[in-house]
Parts: C-alpha cells; sequence; structure tokens
C-alpha cells in the first residue's frame, strides 16, 4: 500500500462514522489508532457519546465505554474521561443512566434526553440540565483538550451520521465533525449487501455543509476477489465524487471488545472464539447465562483464550445441564435478571447444580443475584427481593456508584480488576472472601463450597489467577481438565490489536488516510441531490 508520513503537527484528527451500528467503526477506529503509533505517531481515541452496557473504569476511577478503553490500548496510550465524555447506560427500551466524564448524572428517558418535553425523574440538577444538545461544548472541549495533547485524535461516531430525526441535537456524528472542522470516512459493512445503496444515501441525505466534510468511504468486511469489486468502487466515486479508501476484508477471531451484548448469540455461539486442543485429557464447558441488560460480557473472553475452555452463551435450562461451570454476568437490571432467571426456570437449574456441588460463578450483578436478599430503592426501586439464597451475602442498592480499579490477591495469585455497581454486598457467612488484600484482609466477594461471587470485573485477565481458578473449578466438577501453563491474555489481545493495524496498513490507502487526518477534508466535494430534508 501507500506509504505513510508523520503527522508534523499536533491536533490532527479524523471521524470514523457508518452507515449502520455495528458497521465496523469500532474496529477501523482501532485499526487506525494501532497503524498510526506504530508510525511514530502519538495517538488518541475518541467518542463522544457512547450507548452501551459494556464498559471500563480509567486509573483516575472514570467510567468510560470499554470499547474506547481497547481503542486506548491500540494506540498505546492510558484511557482517560476524555476519551469518552456522555456514556449512557441503558436499563429499559426507553430510558438509560447518563454517565457524564466518568460520573453518573441521572437517568432519562430517550425522549427527554434527545429534546423533548419528557425528562427524568431523577436527573433534574444535573451540569447538563438533562439535555442532549447543552452538551456539545463539552465534547468540543474534550476533543479539544485532546487535540492540543496529541499528534491526532481518531474520532469513532455513533450509529449512522444520517438519522434526520436526530440531526438537530447530534453530538456525536456530523454535529461534532462540523464543531470541530473533522474530515469524515464512512464504514460500511459489504457482508449485510447494499453497502453502495448505503454510502450513496448516507452522503445524500446530509446538508450541504456536512457533505462539505465527508470524505470518502471504506469498505469492510468483504469476502472474496477484490477486482470483482472494482467497477463498483469506480461508479461509486463517479456517482459521489468522492474516494474509497480500501477494502477491508472479513477477518475472523478478532475477539474485540464491542459495545454491547447485542450481537452475542443467544443459543450459545462462542464469540469468535477458536477452541483450541485442552493442555490436559479434558476440555472445561462453561455457560455464560445471558441475562436481560447483560453488561461486561468481556469478563469470560479470558475464559475463551484458554486452551481446551469452550465457552457458550445461553439462555435455557437445558443448556446448564452439560457445563462445568455457569457464568452469571454483570447486569444493569440485577432485580429484573433475577426475575426473569425465575421466569424461565433457569433460577431452579442454577439451585439444583449448587446444591450438587457443581461450580457457579457470579461477576458483579450475578453476584448479587446471589446472594440472600437485595435492597434496592435505586435501580429497580423494588425494595426488598428474595436473592437465590447460594450466598450469604447481603445487598443494598447505594445512591452512589462504586468505580475503582482495584488490586489484590486470590487462591494464592495476583489479581486485579475494576468495579461499577450500585450494590454493596455485606457477607454474612460462606467459607471465606473471595479476593483479599496481600496482608490476607477481606477485599471483595464471597465463597461457599462451589459457588463463587465477586464484584471485580476482568479479574479473570489475571494470567495466574486464571489458571488457578479453572484448576479449582475442574476438580470441583470432576474434570481432568489442565491450564496451559502459557496462556497469557495481554499477549493475545496485544496480537489482536496487532491484526487491526494490519488490516488498515494492507488494504488502506494509508496515505490519503495520513492527508486528511494531517490537512483535513479537502475542498471542493460535489453536493449530492436532495440535501438533509
Amino acid at each position: 500500500m501507500s506509504g505513510t508520513r508523520g503527522v508534523r503537527r499536533t491536533g490532527g484528527g479524523l471521524l470514523v462514522a457508518g452507515t449502520t451500528s455495528d458497521a465496523g467503526k469500532s474496529v477501523v477506529t482501532a485499526g487506525i489508532c494501532r497503524w498510526l503509533v506504530r508510525q511514530g505517531v502519538k495517538v488518541a481515541p475518541f467518542k463522544a457519546q457512547n450507548m452501551s452496557l459494556n464498559s471500563f473504569v480509567t486509573r483516575e476511577g472514570a467510567e468510560i465505554g470499554r470499547a474506547q478503553a481497547m481503542q486506548a490500548q491500540a494506540a498505546r496510550v492510558e484511557p482517560t474521561a476524555l476519551m469518552n465524555p456522555v456514556l449512557l447506560k441503558p436499563g429499559s427500551d426507553s430510558s438509560s443512566q447518563v454517565v457524564l466524564l466518568g460520573k453518573p448524572v441521572g437517568e432519562m428517558s430517550a425522549r427527554g434526553y434527545h429534546g423533548g418535553p419528557e425528562g427524568s425523574s431523577s436527573a433534574g440538577g444535573t451540569p447538563f440540565g438533562g439535555k442532549q444538545s447543552t452538551l456539545l461544548p463539552v465534547v468540543v472541549e474534550c476533543l479539544a483538550e485532546l487535540r492540543g495533547t496529541y499528534d491526532a485524535v481518531i474520532c469513532e461516531g455513533a450509529g449512522s451520521p444520517a438519522e434526520i430525526n436526530l440531526r438537530h441535537n447530534d453530538i456525536v456524528n456530523m454535529g461534532l465533525a462540523r464543531a470541530a472542522r473533522l474530515p469524515v470516512v464512512v464504514v460500511g459493512d459489504i457482508d449485510r449487501g447494499g453497502v453502495f445503496a448505503s454510502f450513496f444515501g448516507t452522503t445524500a441525505l446530509l446538508s450541504p455543509e456536512d457533505q462539505e466534510l465527508v470524505c470518502g468511504y471504506l469498505v469492510n468486511k468483504f469476502r472474496g476477489d477484490v477486482s470483482l469489486l472494482e467497477p463498483g468502487l469506480d461508479m461509486l466515486r463517479g456517482l459521489t465524487g468522492r474516494s474509497v479508501y480500501g477494502v477491508l476484508p472479513f477477518a475472523h477471531g478478532l475477539g474485540i471488545d464491542e459495545e454491547d451484548g447485542l450481537r452475542v448469540s443467544m443459543r450459545g455461539a462462542v464469540r469468535e472464539s477458536v477452541v483450541t486442543p485442552p493442555h490436559g485429557e479434558d476440555i472445561l464447558r462453561v455457560a455464560v447465562v445471558a441475562v436481560p441488560l447483560m453488561s461486561n460480557f468481556t469478563d469470560v473472553d479470558a475464559l475463551a483464550a484458554e486452551p481446551g475452555v469452550v465457552v457458550r452463551f445461553v439462555d435455557r435450562p437445558q443448556e446448564l445441564a452439560d457445563a462445568d461451570l455457569v457464568v452469571l454476568p454483570g447486569t444493569r437490571g440485577t432485580v429484573r435478571a433475577l426475575a426473569w432467571l425465575r421466569e424461565r426456570g433457569l433460577a431452579d437449574a442454577i439451585v439444583r447444580r449448587a446444591a450438587e456441588g457443581r461450580p457457579v460463578l457470579g461477576i458483579c450483578g450475578g453476584y448479587q443475584i446471589l446472594g440472600g436478599t437485595i435492597e434496592d430503592e435505586i435501580e429497580s426501586r423494588a425494595g426488598r427481593v428474595d436473592g437465590l439464597g447460594l450466598l450469604p451475602v447481603r445487598v443494598r442498592f447505594a445512591a452512589e456508584k462504586t468505580l475503582a480499579r482495584p488490586v489484590g490477591e486470590a487462591l494464592g495469585e495476583p489479581v486485579e480488576g475494576y468495579e461499577i455497581h450500585h450494590g454493596v454486598a455485606e457477607v454474612l457467612g460462606g467459607d471465606g472472601p473471595f479476593m483479599t488484600g496481600d496482608d490476607g484482609r477481606a477485599l471483595d466477594g464471597c465463597r461457599s463450597g462451589a459457588v463463587w461471587g465477586t464484584h471485580w470485573h476482568g479479574s479473570l485477565e489475571s494470567d495466574g489467577f486464571r489458571r488457578a481458578f479453572l484448576r479449582r473449578i475442574a476438580e470441583q466438577a470432576g474434570r481432568r481438565f489442565v491450564p496451559a501453563p502459557d496462556t497469557s491474555f495481554g499477549t493475545l489481545r496485544e496480537e489482536q490489536l496487532d491484526r487491526l493495524g494490519d488490516l488498515i496498513e494492507e488494504h488502506a490507502d494509508t496515505a490519503a488516510l495520513m492527508r486528511l487526518i494531517e490537512d483535513g477534508a479537502p475542498a471542493g466535494l460535489p453536493f449530492l441531490a436532495p440535501g438533509a430534508p
């Protein structure tokens, strides 16, 4: 591909938009970040507004989208709240918790947030007055601070820039591009079909002022012979006057952190994981219960990376029968998830397997579900609710959210993670804490027989602890499974991020992308009718 040249000035930028949600914006943004940093460019990611239940806690205790944390890792920089100033965490089909600069500021209805007359029952007095439109100065200021520090900032859009019903309040797509004068590249998923119409239609539904910043397109997830696609690329260039900056091939097994769990199959599919032969005699089967409003499902990625560990997402009781470990993951709706488990017969199945001494792990909301009682006047406002009663734990929801990056020990190994929860657990018994300090004092969690619970997300990414935990689970499950001694989740993640960088370097016009980042949108891009209504 074309060669590159280093960015010679601070503050270059690019916005990666998409024809649809899940077109590949997160992957492309991460890939550009990794490609740039390998060229010696100091680069940072940015997403003005993210809607996700898959979040992360920065070193300073700020909650941001996990996709932005992954992109920061691709850029080899420490993630900060500046990289994702607005995070929306859905709590129902019509409302979300608003996290501003890393801290929760209220629960908002979608109508109220986007500027309708209905607001929120709990967001009064927030710094943004309960309206999305008031956040544009905040996100522009965050982006400006990053551009003043880094050679380049690669911004990710959200959904589609051609959501004409929401354009007047947009702060993440063309609203941001216009405010910060960012050149825009639009990504389209050709695997879904209709990519040419999507590129043309996306552009043609924008105002003349917005179209001036749309510089061209990136085709994503292409399978086959690129030469067969080239006539269509030439016709698209003729129709729009804009370049196609590359055709990225479909890549299996990237396993990157996604914005949410919507792509996870509810029928047992493994998240793009290649199951390698076990190190010992047996495999280990892990069933992750896909609870409503599932959050931080990436907690089990480190398990799936282990040779011989088969991870499935399930939602029926019979799918637990052959599992050696059942995982209850985090959820934005603990009480709602508990009711769902009972309605589907999953609660009874989990209680039966615990009584048989078969392993169960609860993480964050899953840990709370395993407890004896839950007192919630914050999230569900359901008051006192009985949990599954598998751990001697009483949970009380506090108004203030716990956001932390704890470090400790478990099963004789160092472990670290991150905490994101309103529920406060009071441990009343059991076989001891799960996580301890180096002096043995209890830090978090509870163990009782074959049932384990912790609030620490990401703990299974600690290699020594993960191996020790799997050895214990194999023993409790009666499996002759032995974890491989050399699996490094951090190394595997770096290899995946390098693959993203390779996709850009090998299949995109990197010289043209660098010109956009350095110089902005070229003048004279043609207008496509009809434009915004």
